[in-house]
């Protein structure tokens, strides 16, 4: 809902609980779009767009990615950010080489930094490779070419080809500028709390931090999955952290 919030303030739409949605949500959601993209700066105290708000609106990307892809430039990296619209779509995990895959995987989270620092060593690695020869290949080649990157980054007076892999501390303050709204707390029970809506979550199952020791004290997440688990007395369904 921020996307479409952004959009319509970006168009010159001020009151929105005013206006014709084919569809109109409730106006609970619309409060907390508008109070989202207050906190990430797109919007000022009196609800009307930013400077940093007309920037964001010219990426068709999440509010929080499109902060990030703006804050970026300052911490000097981006690929990042394109990583993120993939996601775990780049690691193929064939049931006869879990174990092999696995290691694979792992591999890349090397030096630290979890998920996010992984996907942006994929991208570099296969920045570097002359021929794709594989389904993952295949998709970041795609990736690679569709996007409009370059030409929405020059709109908005960023560099697309900033990258630098090892500066892991400044990719992780560029992805926590975009992202501090997905914030949770390891707690003394050793599950995570989320900071906004205190909701306990897990790290996932085929995050890289799901096998580190000790789990980190502070994790911000890209999105919340949920986990059906089934037991005797019947289902729940977990919300995990990834």
């Amino acid at each position: 809902m921020c996307n479409v919030v952004l959009m319509l303030k970006s168009l010159g739409i001020d009151n929105l609980l005013a206006f014709d949605f084919m569809d109109a949500p409730p106006p609970d959601t619309l409060i907390r779009s508008l109070e989202q993209l207050y906190a990430l700066g797109a919007l000022n105290d009196r609800g009307e767009l930013t400077k940093m708000g007309r920037r964001m609106a010219e990426f068709p990307l999440d509010p929080m990615l499109s902060k990030t892809v703006i804050v970026s430039e300052k911490y000097k990296n981006l690929s990042t950010v394109s990583m993120l619209s993939i996601g775990t779509s780049v690691f193929y995990r064939p049931k006869e080489k879990k174990v092999h895959a696995d290691t694979a995987h792992q591999n890349f989270a090397r030096g630290g930094g979890g998920d996010h620092i992984a996907l942006l060593r994929c991208y570099s690695d296969w920045a570097d490779l002359t021929t794709h020869h594989s389904g993952a290949l295949r998709t970041l080649s795609k990736f690679v070419i569709s996007e409009r990157r370059e030409t929405l980054c020059e709109r908005v007076e960023v560099d697309p080809n900033i990258s630098n892999p090892e500066d892991v501390e400044s990719i992780l303050k560029a992805v926590t500028a975009g992202f501090f709204y997905n914030t949770a707390r390891l707690g003394r029970s050793g599950d995570y709390e989320t900071v906004k809506q205190r909701r306990t979550v897990y790290i996932h199952p085929s995050s890289v931090l799901a096998k580190e020791e000790p789990l980190p004290g502070w994790v911000c997440y890209f999105e919340l999955a949920l986990l059906l688990r089934v037991h005797e007395t019947g289902s729940t369904n977990q919300s995990m952290a990834s």
